[in-house]
């Protein structure tokens, strides 16, 4: 009686530890998704630019992923000064767990003041991005993510931006 009864015990103990054990990993339970870019630059005459760019998104399905944007940029030179906030939604829809096409809507504002001419001026614009590009695996449910994305309301000669196409290099957590 002693055997059968230490016996079962094992047996149900280790029962009940495997079903813990071998459950769904957390990370395919978690559907938020969290990540960004972050750039600098530097140049002639003191030129700096500074730019974060956090990201938090929702995955709908296990290639569809929906979500807010934002950026800050700071630019600097021995002439002007900017700085530069946007924010706004974002979709993502990932095929073949390697490509990824994109749209991202942001509406920005900007501080502009030249030093040269002592000029401030405060404008906003809004930019619709559309493009895609290629994501590699970094690690577990890491991703690098690099495409090229076109700004499809930008106006030449009217927009702040200095063109429409620009080339995009981020990391997202949690894919």
């Amino acid at each position: 009686m002693k055997r059968l009864f230490i016996s079962s015990f094992i047996v149900i103990s280790g029962l009940s530890f495997s079903q813990i054990a071998v459950g769904t990993p957390t990370a395919e339970t978690n559907k938020w998704t969290f990540g960004g870019g972050l750039g600098v630059g530097f140049g002639s005459n003191s030129y700096f630019n500074l730019q974060v760019a956090p990201r938090v998104g929702y995955r709908l399905t296990n290639d569809l992923e929906a979500g807010l944007i934002g950026s800050v940029s700071w630019q600097t030179s021995d002439f002007y000064k900017s700085t530069m906030f946007g924010f706004g939604p974002f979709v993502n829809y990932y095929f073949a767990r390697s490509f990824f096409v994109s749209g991202n809507l942001q509406h920005f504002f900007i501080n502009y003041e030249d030093k040269y001419y002592d000029f401030k001026d405060n404008q906003q614009e809004t930019a619709l991005y559309l493009g895609g590009g290629y994501m590699q695996q970094i690690g577990n449910n890491s991703f690098m993510q690099i495409g090229l994305m076109y700004n499809v309301l930008y106006k030449e000669n009217r927009s702040i931006f200095s063109g429409g196409l620009i080339p995009s290099v981020g990391f997202v957590v949690g894919l």
